[in-house]
């Protein structure tokens, strides 16, 4: 997995990746377990078009800026990586070039987390979550916002192909320490 997009450098990122790659050890969080909404969004172009895996359909909001997806979660969650999928060469002024992350409780407590500047992306953009801290692997939250607060070429409105959110895999053999890491191992983990 890559953690972060060709090209990365004091909070920008630039290139992207093609093909989406992620390490065995994240899953999706946001799968089944979030509900999703948006701030605005053209007709038939609204929240599902971000999550229904076809990177020719997009989100495309409608209104001033920022542009906000709001991912809830029913339980605190770990996240540790933000993937998107962004397309300059289609989507020109429509491109983000400026996101902020924010995590909180709700919508009452939001404190942003992380500040990236995109250049031109084309694929998938990979954002992590981890902190200056090496101990700061993940996020712990009920919430997660993604404000797009810029597009490429002053542009109002927003495309967002795509979006996945990553967190730690859950440990499959509940209230043990350590975890396994071969699949031999977790095999013969649990006694009858």
């Amino acid at each position: 997995m890559a953690d972060s997009s060709e090209g990365e450098e004091e909070g920008k990122l630039t290139g992207g990746n093609q093909h989406l790659v992620v390490d065995d050890d994240l899953w999706d969080m946001a799968a089944k377990k979030a509900a999703w909404s948006v701030s605005s969004c053209k007709p038939g172009n609204g929240v599902a078009s971000l999550r229904d895996d076809n990177l020719d359909t997009f989100w495309q909001s409608d209104g001033a800026q920022p542009h906000l997806v709001n991912i809830q979660f029913q339980k605190k969650v770990k996240l540790q990586l933000v993937v998107l999928y962004v397309d300059f060469k289609l989507d020109e002024s429509y491109t983000p070039s400026k996101i902020s992350i924010r995590a909180g409780d709700g919508f009452h407590n939001l404190k942003e987390i992380k500040v990236v500047e995109l250049v031109k992306p084309t694929g998938w953009v990979y954002i992590s979550l981890s902190g200056s801290d090496p101990r700061e692997t993940f996020v712990n939250t009920f919430m997660l916002q993604i404000a797009i607060l810029a597009n490429h070429l002053n542009g109002r409105d927003t495309h967002v192909r795509q979006i996945k959110i990553y967190g730690p895999r859950p440990n499959p053999i509940p209230h043990q320490p350590f975890q396994f890491t071969s699949t031999e191992f977790i095999k013969y983990s649990i006694l009858r």
